[in-house]
């Protein structure tokens, strides 16, 4: 039987990072990993096989047609005739999954991981560590990792298959759809429903809650509601999904929006409704795996659960689920099993929104600032304001800073416009280390760049920007 330091269990973006980590640390390491993509094992989870990378891809190939279909003309560049070919860009999609997929196996190779297809699945507990079926192989850890990631929310009036999909599915339609219902305005169905409104469809969201991005501060939802409405997308908010009917031609929601019964036709349907822990095979019941109301692995300050020598990290603890937080959780654990101080700081991680105009945020909302007592300033600062924005033709958005007015320490930093996605990982390391709104103000920012809004802002939690 082979033996290990650490067995990682799923090698998605927390998983194939422990696995990283804690062979750069020295300890003997293998991962096992089930996710297939074409039929063959594919390392990267949900995220580079599915999720993150793909739809950016698909993002950026859409937001390019956008431009030279309607934008263009305003740089004095013509266009005529410019069409899709969606195998094409389908292709070059799954081109940059398969270059980063590939990647992922090089740095096991690399950093002498083994990498195991299969299954995982916790068999017993012996004296000196446990047994773990590994695709159908017993092997020995001495600890082991849970990072089985999550998997999307089923809707149990529209279970997935036919025309309702769900990320992956949205992501590798065969034609554009003339009308696209999305259920759910969260990120993946916002994303989702920006690529194939620019790339032609007609695309309705229908979302439970009563109002547009929650979770982000109150500016910016306002500011990305009339962007997104602007550009052609239907919101109808407060709504409850009574039915869901497939045919051949598409499918029928009906949904009862402010007491009324609506019904509505699409040819094909996305639904993103949140996703849920994946522990199915895991072996979790019979190994004793203590699991929260929810099912996901209920873990302490320090990724332990209850059994000893098992740890579990990303999307199947809950919290934030995000591939960035999910990779900084791979990494502390594999340090604090190396005798290292692994360490999230769960206070400044940051939280993206791809659409155009992007939107990125970190720490605080300004509300959230109040609820918790804060004294709070604010400073915003519009990329309408900004050379290099006008010079692109995209001066959509504003950056706002939340800082404590007693102290002048930055609580949040929230931002839509061009490129923010970019913009935020400065303000995420000043809050990293406990910077101040004159701290960010005070740092010189090159001219002309996007980055000069930010510091605009930061002066304007003391109304002295200087360039409005």
């Amino acid at each position: 039987m082979d033996a290990y330091d650490v067995v990682v269990i799923g090698g998605g973006p927390a998983g194939y990072v422990a696995a990283i980590r804690a062979a750069q640390l020295g300890l003997g390491t293998a991962c096992v990993d089930a996710f297939e993509r074409g039929g063959k094992g594919s390392l990267g989870g949900t995220c580079l096989n599915v999720g993150c990378i793909p739809s950016k891809a698909m993002l950026d190939s859409s937001e390019r047609f956008e431009m030279i279909t309607h934008e263009a003309g305003e740089h004095g560049i013509q266009v005529d005739g410019a069409r899709v070919d969606l195998g094409k860009m389908l292709g070059r999609k799954e081109a940059v999954v398969d270059k980063l997929t590939g990647g992922v196996a090089y740095l096991f190779r690399k950093n002498k991981v083994t990498s195991i297809h299969g299954l995982g699945r916790l068999v017993r507990r012996e004296e000196d560590g446990w047994v773990v079926d590994a695709a159908g192989t017993e092997v020995k850890a001495k600890n082991v990792i849970v990072a089985t990631g999550s998997s999307p929310r089923e809707l149990p009036l529209a279970p997935f298959g036919g025309h309702v999909v769900e990320n992956s599915g949205a992501l590798a339609f065969e034609q554009v759809p003339g009308r696209l219902g999305v259920i759910g305005a969260g990120v993946i169905g916002v994303e989702l429903g920006s690529v194939w409104r620019r790339l032609g469809a007609q695309v309705t969201v229908l979302e439970a809650l009563p109002g547009f991005l929650m979770g982000a501060d109150e500016a910016i939802s306002r500011e990305a509601l009339k962007q997104f409405q602007k550009q052609g997308l239907e919101f109808h908010f407060g709504v409850s999904i009574k039915a869901v009917e497939q045919a051949e031609a598409g499918v029928t929601v009906t949904y009862e929006e402010k007491g009324q019964s609506v019904t509505a036709s699409f040819d094909k349907l996305i639904v993103s409704i949140g996703r849920v822990p994946h522990t199915a095979g895991l072996g979790a019941e019979a190994a004793g795996l203590e699991l929260d109301e929810r099912g996901f692995v209920k873990v302490d300050g320090h990724y332990r659960t209850n059994l000893p020598g098992v740890y579990a990290v990303g999307d199947v603890i809950g919290g934030a689920m995000l591939a960035h937080k999910a990779e900084e959780e791979g990494v502390a654990v594999a340090e604090l099993l190396a005798g290292h101080a692994g360490h999230v700081n769960y206070d400044v991680i940051p939280w993206v929104i791809y659409t155009s105009p992007e939107i990125a945020w970190a720490g605080l909302t300004e509300k959230q600032a109040k609820d918790k007592g804060f004294n709070v300033k604010t400073g915003q600062f519009p990329f309408s304001a900004n050379g290099r924005a006008l010079g692109h033709g995209d001066p959509r958005g504003f950056v706002k800073v939340v800082a404590d007015a007693d102290t002048d320490r930055i609580l949040g930093v929230h931002m839509i416009g061009p490129n923010v996605s970019e913009l935020i990982g400065e303000t995420v390391t000043l809050m990293e280390f406990g910077g101040s709104a004159e701290d960010l103000a005070r740092t010189v920012h090159a001219h002309p760049t996007l980055s000069e809004v930010v510091k605009e802002a930061a002066l304007a939690t003391d109304k002295r920007s200087l360039h409005m």
